[in-house]
């Protein structure tokens, strides 16, 4: 069964949840426009924190959905489910006491955990870049699988999305989300063609004004092409993708790209530190920069990214 809130969404599209990246006005306006908003629980430094996030992003969705009498679309959560994160009980339980209806997770398929979102209603999406990631994860019971293809940013993968995509429907017929290179409403028709539901978009979100990164950046993702992406385990210990540019900066040159950083998310009092110092200043990006080339408020890009899915559904369409 695939999710039901897809056919109340203005695009078939969800804005990633990026590390440091992602904060409740960039979510509110994805949501308020029509497509999903997320956003990392470790993009706060505690769990109080986090419920303040949550709290604000709810109050500004009913607001807006009493003031304006339409439906925002769902926000969702990712949670890291890895050892190494001493804050994920604490921050299920608060997605729980709030009802956030979708939890994305990363780093570990948990029946338990999705069980516990299911309890109150709410479904789970977990991050996938194998076949035999995305077999454990259905195993699990998740309620959809994104495909983290070659070429995407932050912890990407190495598998072309087409093949990707034929090889999971064959074994899943929940919601399939498919990431990687994604920037404009025409690869978001792509996604579709290619048989996935939803389009899972994260660079391009970055260069937003509601996105947290700082001009530096956004203007490194402009001059960037494809080329300039580089994927390495040298920051965090999982292969992820960085722009050359801020890695040279940091002095990690080209012999380093092939060692790999111990994997570790951070102290029991605070559970982003460790890869918040190291994704601060070496930034991540995936090959879809080579087509961005501005960064404007949330709400006209994904109006422009309309316009460019239903011009790009309707020149199909002259085939029929």
């Amino acid at each position: 069964m695939k999710a039901s809130f897809i056919k109340d969404l203005s695009l078939p599209a969800v804005a990633a949840p990026m590390f440091l990246i992602s904060g409740p006005q960039l979510v509110i306006e994805c949501c308020k426009n029509g497509i999903v908003g997320t956003f990392p629980a470790l993009n706060q430094r505690s769990s109080e924190g986090f419920e303040e996030w949550l709290i604000e992003i709810k109050t500004a969705l009913a607001d807006f959905e009493k003031e304006t009498g339409k439906k925002a679309a769902p926000f969702g959560v990712n949670l890291i489910v890895h050892h190494t994160n001493p804050r994920l009980d604490a921050d299920l339980a608060l997605c729980v006491k709030h009802e956030v209806p979708l939890i994305i997770t990363s780093l570990g398929a948990v029946s338990s955990v999705v069980d516990t979102v299911h309890s109150y209603g709410g479904i789970v999406f977990h991050d996938v870049v194998k076949k035999r990631h995305a077999e454990k994860a259905a195993e699990a019971g998740v309620d959809g699988l994104i495909l983290v293809c070659a070429g995407a940013g932050g912890h990407a993968g190495t598998m072309n999305p087409m093949p990707f995509v034929a090889e999971v429907r064959s074994i899943f017929d929940k919601t399939i989300l498919l990431s990687g290179c994604i920037s404009s409403g025409r690869d978001i028709a792509s996604a579709m063609q290619m048989g996935a539901d939803l389009a899972y978009l994260g660079t391009r979100f970055i260069n937003t004004d509601e996105g947290k990164a700082n001009a530096e950046y956004k203007q490194m993702i402009i001059d960037a092409g494809a080329s300039d992406i580089v994927y390495t385990a040298a920051i965090s210990g999982i292969p992820a993708s960085f722009l050359r540019p801020s890695l040279e900066a940091m002095g990690v040159k080209e012999e380093d790209w092939s060692k790999s950083a111990k994997i570790d998310l951070g102290s029991e009092l605070d559970a982003g530190k460790a890869e918040a110092k190291a994704w601060k200043t070496v930034w991540s990006a995936g090959q879809g920069v080579a087509t961005i080339h501005d960064s404007l408020p949330a709400a006209k890009l994904i109006e422009r990214m309309r316009e460019e899915f239903l011009a790009a559904i309707k020149e199909q369409m002259r085939f029929l």
